[in-house]
Formats: C-alpha cells, structure tokens, sequence
C-alpha cells in the first residue's frame, strides 16, 4: 500500500505511454473466497461409483482360444470379429504410387476414367443376365402330377395349399406366402382327389377329369379400384345378368 500511495502522489512525464490517471487505478478484489465456497459444495456431494464386472472379470489367456461369454453386448463394445473387415486397397495416381503408371485402370476406357463408373448388371449394351433369364411371377409352387403319389394322398383327399403346407411339400416363406398355387400336367396320376389351386395348365386340366379328379379354381385377389369405378361395375353386372336371364326366358318361349 505504500508503494500505491507513493504512486499516486506522483505525476507522470508527457513521454509517459499511459494516458490516463493512476488515481483511477484500483487494486481487483480477490475471489478466493468464492472458489472455497465450491470446493467445499463440491465435497459435500455424495458420489456414485458404478462397478463393470465384465471389465472385473480376469481376461482368458492368449493361449485359449473360444468365444467370451461372461461379457454383456453394450453400445461400447459393439464391433465385428478381427480380421473380418479388411479395408479397401487405395489406388494411387502415377508411377509414385509404387502400383506402376495406371495402378491398374488401364490406358483407356471408361474404367479408367475417373466418375462412377459403370452401373451394376451393365454389359455393354447387350441384354444384360437379370433380363436374359426367365421370371415366375405370381405363383407360391407349381406341382406336378408326380407329386401327388399314393405315399401322400389318399384317394378323396383333398390337395390345397394348406395341406401341402401340412404335409411338407411346400414351404413359402417371405413374400411367397402370399402367393396363389398352381398344378401342373407333366406325368400320371392314378389317385382320385379333390383340387384346390388358382390355376391348372391345360395338360393337367384333362389329365385330372379323365382321372376323374374334381377341379375347384379359386378366386384371386380382387384389385382396388376407386369406389365410384366398383359402383359403375356393379351396374354394369347387374345390367348384363338382367339381358342374360331375359334371353334365357325368351328362348324356351320362341322354341
């Protein structure tokens, strides 16, 4: 403080870098007290410890080798198996690379471009493979004449897609569950059944009625269509059965 008072009594020289007045000049007030004040709230709380005990747990020794099972999945320990994920080799630009003077892209082409590249399933033009091969679309499994042996059909037993799910010949999974059931007419059939399905091929519609089966086609699903559209065909249904029934009554009458 006495070197504070000695100041203030003092005048500066007009060469003197500070321009303003040392009267002004006030010592900070200390705030060691506030800081005392959080340590001492700081060591009043009450502390939480959480043990892990997967972590307590002793590592297995190098030398045994086998899946951990005493330790829990968290979001911390996630991960793929080592060595499962390899990462992708970095193709380098220029003989300075170390991979030769295109590291491997070629001289010319649209490879060696740089962009995207080429689209997947692209061959040039030419009809790639994904529409060179044949489609089935719309049907759960198609069976054969063969497949309905004596082994798994009694004669009046009745052949749908429930009871080949029953049997085990069929097992659609995924989007095929959905999906209708269609008979095919490739081989003999000497049982007679009752058949339930979809559709039937032409071969397998006369092989079943000359066995003397009974054939059931069940209705498919019907397509939504707006209300006023299923109103305006409901009339026109209603109209065509009332003309054809009209024809029908005036034929036996004209005869």
């Amino acid at each position: 403080m006495a070197s504070l008072l000695s100041l203030n009594s003092l005048t500066l020289n007009a060469s003197s870098p500070f321009k303003g007045n040392i009267c002004n000049l006030r010592p900070n007030p200390s705030h060691f007290f506030n800081f005392s004040l959080k340590v001492q709230r700081q060591q009043n709380r009450t502390s939480l410890t959480i043990l892990n005990q997967a972590a307590a747990t002793p590592a297995p020794p190098a030398s045994v080798s086998g899946p951990v099972t005493n330790v829990r999945f968290r979001l911390d320990n996630l991960g793929p198996q080592p060595g499962s994920r390899k990462k992708g080799k970095r193709k380098g630009r220029g003989i300075s690379a170390g991979q030769g003077g295109s590291c491997g892209f070629g001289m010319r082409g649209q490879k060696s471009r740089s962009g995207p590249g080429v689209r997947k399933g692209f061959e040039g033009g030419q009809m790639p493979l994904y529409r060179r091969i044949p489609k089935l679309r719309g049907i759960a499994g198609e069976f054969l004449l063969t497949s309905f042996s004596s082994c798994f059909y009694k004669e009046g037993d009745e052949v749908s897609l429930e009871s080949l799910k029953k049997k085990g010949l069929i097992n659609p999974s995924g989007r095929e569950r959905r999906l209708p059931l269609k008979i095919l007419g490739d081989g003999e059939l000497s049982v007679k059944l009752n058949f339930k399905a979809r559709a039937f091929s032409t071969a397998a519609k006369e092989k079943l009625e000359a066995a003397g089966c009974s054939l059931t086609v069940l209705p498919g699903r019907k397509k939504w269509v707006k209300p006023s559209v299923a109103k305006n065909l409901a009339r026109a249904e209603e109209y065509f059965a009332k003309k054809k029934a009209a024809a029908a009554a005036s034929e036996p009458a004209s005869a």
